[in-house]
């Protein structure tokens, strides 16, 4: 991370920070040209508070995760009480009552026979575990050559090597890895009847190859704040359904409560093969992800011979800790208001956000869930436009050619406006240059 120039206007740095930054690699990060990140001393409820005292409104809910805010005292309290009991055992011949616990739970609260739940510390991971079962779900079978995913343009599943590969491959960030990761058949999502017919098709001509489709439901989340309806995720079901395929929901952005429901699937009122979770599972605390099978799928990985069984084990695979965290999480969504929260945080979003379509240079304004999104035809340096937001008493990071925000379900009326007056106002000055 490079070291500028000092600035009277800016804060000095805490020592652990100035001495930390040149050795720290941060994500998404041009080291060279980034001014240093800030100084982060505290959080609580919607707010971060600097090293230098400055205290600012979460937009971003720490990418999605703390859909409780941040210090919630039940989560920290479930974990400090973990801790003192038991941090970790390995689940190899072992098992503990958080993960049980958290297992049954999550299968109750998804749809359908989504019963059989793998835990691991990151949403790439569980997606990579759930392509890895996608494949071996066929060998086990006896179905060979179902080895590729279809995945859509605009997609993003994650970081990891195979994860890269379902990721838009040209609109993307991982197009430099073109080459040296697996090609996948990458579609057109079926948002109207032309492209469910062309879907339909290439389906048809590529099933022999398929082990598994796999989409974001309702939001392409880091590819653009993307939205499709309910009825495409229905086609997807149905087609997948007609062609003898697995679907797999990569819920890990809109699940527990983005979008206005607990699960995305459970909108489209349809029953993935299977589902994968992370983020707000723990409401922001801790690592933890999910991957979850319906019976059917689990089913193919039992036998007599051991070669059949899903052979991967994170070491901290269902961490006791994170579960525990997680479990306490679920509570909340039990005991408060959270998808009544996110309806009034739609609602109002949706309203401030309107003006916005009158700003010279806005492609796009929209809102789904507690996802507000202003779209750009395009974008200022991004370094400004962040620390624009950041003297406006906001945490905000604008990408591509959108500014959005995603606050944590229980900010209040006036935080969310603060968040939604800046969005205003530097989408006015981003179009004004």
């Amino acid at each position: 991370m490079s070291v500028p120039p000092p600035n009277p206007l800016v804060p000095k740095p805490p020592r652990w920070l100035a001495e930390g930054a040149p050795h720290l690699w941060l994500p998404y990060t041009q080291m060279q040209t980034t001014p240093m990140a800030l100084p982060v001393v505290k959080t609580d409820g919607v707010r971060l508070t600097l090293a230098d005292g400055r205290e600012l409104i979460d937009g971003t809910s720490s990418w999605w995760t703390a859909a409780h805010g941040y210090n919630h005292p039940h989560i920290r309290e479930a974990v400090t009480a973990q801790l003192e009991k038991m941090p970790h055992v390995m689940l190899g011949g072992l098992a503990h009552e958080q993960a049980c616990r958290l297992a049954t739970r999550l299968s109750d609260l998804l749809p359908g026979d989504l019963g059989h739940v793998f835990f691991s510390e990151s949403g790439s991971v569980s997606v990579e575990i759930a392509m890895k079962i996608a494949v071996q779900y066929w060998i086990n079978k006896g179905i060979g050559g179902r080895t590729r995913f279809v995945a859509f343009k605009g997609g993003y599943h994650g970081d990891t090597l195979a994860t890269m590969s379902v990721c838009d491959p040209d609109e993307g960030m991982h197009a430099l890895f073109k080459g040296a990761i697996a090609e996948q058949l990458i579609a057109e999502l079926p948002v109207d009847a032309e492209k469910t017919a062309a879907l339909d098709i290439f389906l048809g001509q590529h099933a022999h190859q398929i082990a598994a489709v796999i989409t974001e439901p309702l939001v392409q989340g880091a590819g653009g704040m993307r939205f499709h309806d309910v009825e495409t995720l229905r086609r997807l079901r149905t087609l997948c359904d007609k062609h003898d395929l697995l679907l797999i929901h990569d819920e890990i952005f809109v699940g527990f409560g983005r979008t206005g429901t607990m699960f995305a699937c459970e909108a489209a009122g349809i029953v993935p093969d299977i589902v994968t979770l992370s983020k707000a599972l723990t409401g922001g605390t801790m690592a933890l992800a999910a991957t979850i099978a319906r019976a059917t799928v689990f089913e193919a990985f039992l036998g007599e011979d051991g070669g059949r069984a899903l052979m991967h084990g994170p070491t901290y695979t269902g961490n006791a800790l994170a579960c525990a965290a997680a479990n306490a999480s679920l509570d909340l969504f039990e005991r408060e208001p959270r998808i009544a929260q996110v309806a009034a945080i739609a609602a109002q979003l949706a309203r401030e956000l309107e003006p916005a379509r009158d700003i010279k240079g806005v492609k796009d304004v929209r809102v789904i869930g507690a996802i507000g999104v202003i779209e750009l035809e395009r974008m200022g340096d991004l370094n400004t436009i962040k620390q624009r937001f950041i003297e406006e008493g906001v945490f905000i990071r604008p990408f591509g050619h959108i500014v959005y925000t995603t606050p944590p379900f229980v900010i209040g009326a006036d935080d969310l406006a603060r968040l939604t007056a800046a969005m205003l106002k530097i989408t006015a000055e981003i179009t004004a240059v």
